[in-house]
């Protein structure tokens, strides 16, 4: 009897009650990249089960990409902190007419949150082939997979976290000491907050816009506004981007 060995094994697709849906979408929804926190501590267990649900992210070849470095050492936070505010400079200054005003949002919570990780690619990753021939930077897609399952994760647990990505790869891995080959993509803040911001800081600040979905989905060529959306007038947007 011949076996088809391709088959993956299966588990029923049982959908989730309305109750267990409805706090996926919550999650989803009222997730923030959090700036302000206000110390504390994050229990082990619950950092470990954070750290389990984005290692349960999907990855491209299963190649599972990610690293994460848990900075504890307290000079080490400093040291990361004068990393991104010289970055956060120098973005500043890249920005021309819009400097100052870039000047004023703050950017990072390294000093103040519960928990600082930091997100890696792993070194020797030229040797994962499968999904990355054409398109290499499929890491990176599958780093940020784990990221978003933490940071859903995080407010699901009640707990705020920040994406930081103003500094010098470079001079952040010299910092950590990676392996030739690993490159730091992000810090996240992680740890308690006082609340949630109640739309995505940088739209309250009037930093950006957001975005209606019905002018970013498109029927089979880019341009050709969906039929999804053809009973809207203007949809609304989408308050939970960020």
């Amino acid at each position: 009897m011949h076996m088809d060995k391709t088959k993956p094994a299966l588990i029923a697709a049982t959908p989730f009650t309305t109750s267990e849906s409805a706090a996926v979408y919550r999650a989803i929804r009222e997730r923030r990249d959090m700036r302000h926190f206000c110390g504390g501590l994050v229990d082990t267990d619950v950092l470990q089960r954070l750290l389990c649900a984005a290692h349960h992210a999907p990855s491209v070849g299963y190649m599972q990409p990610w690293r994460f470095v848990r900075i504890q050492n307290r000079d080490t936070r400093v040291r990361l902190h004068a990393l991104v505010e010289a970055e956060r400079i120098q973005t500043a200054r890249a920005l021309g007419q819009r400097e100052s005003e870039f000047m004023q949002l703050k950017v990072q919570g390294i000093l103040d949150a519960a928990e600082v990780l930091v997100v890696a690619l792993a070194d020797g990753r030229e040797h994962h082939v499968f999904g990355r021939r054409t398109m290499p930077e499929m890491d990176l897609a599958s780093a940020a997979c784990a990221i978003q399952n933490l940071w859903l994760a995080a407010r699901a647990e009640g707990l705020g976290m920040g994406w930081v990505s103003l500094f010098e790869p470079a001079e952040l891995a010299a910092l950590l000491d990676l392996p030739k080959g690993a490159s730091p993509v992000a810090v996240l803040c992680l740890g308690p907050v006082e609340g949630y911001y109640a739309e995505p800081m940088l739209a309250q600040q009037h930093w950006a816009e957001c975005e209606a979905l019905s002018g970013l989905v498109f029927d089979d060529t880019w341009g050709k506004a969906s039929a999804l959306f053809a009973h809207q007038v203007n949809s609304p947007p989408t308050k939970g981007r960020a």
